[in-house]
């Protein structure tokens, strides 16, 4: 498995600010929302990792569909990418 297929754990399970924006606490989503105002719509270089990965850009959570769906091997993810 390449780097660019791993999951971003960062932004997903220890980002303070992500992860609490995801569970609702009122600080942590001002502060994301300045962080994607500031950095654009994907946010820091976890976030752009997390949108790449999940599909879904930090400020949602992931779809409950997403583990069930087949895994995108290199050669496709090589021609959806470009």
């Amino acid at each position: 498995m390449t780097k660019m297929n791993q999951p971003p754990v960062f932004c997903e399970k220890y980002c303070v600010i992500c992860k609490g924006a995801r569970a609702g606490n009122y600080l942590s989503k001002a502060l994301q929302n300045l962080e994607l105002t500031l950095l654009g719509k994907n946010g820091c270089f976890w976030g752009k990792a997390r949108t790449r990965y999940y599909g879904v850009t930090p400020d949602q959570n992931i779809p409950d569909d997403f583990y069930t769906k087949p895994a995108l091997d290199d050669a496709t993810y090589s021609r959806k990418n470009g």
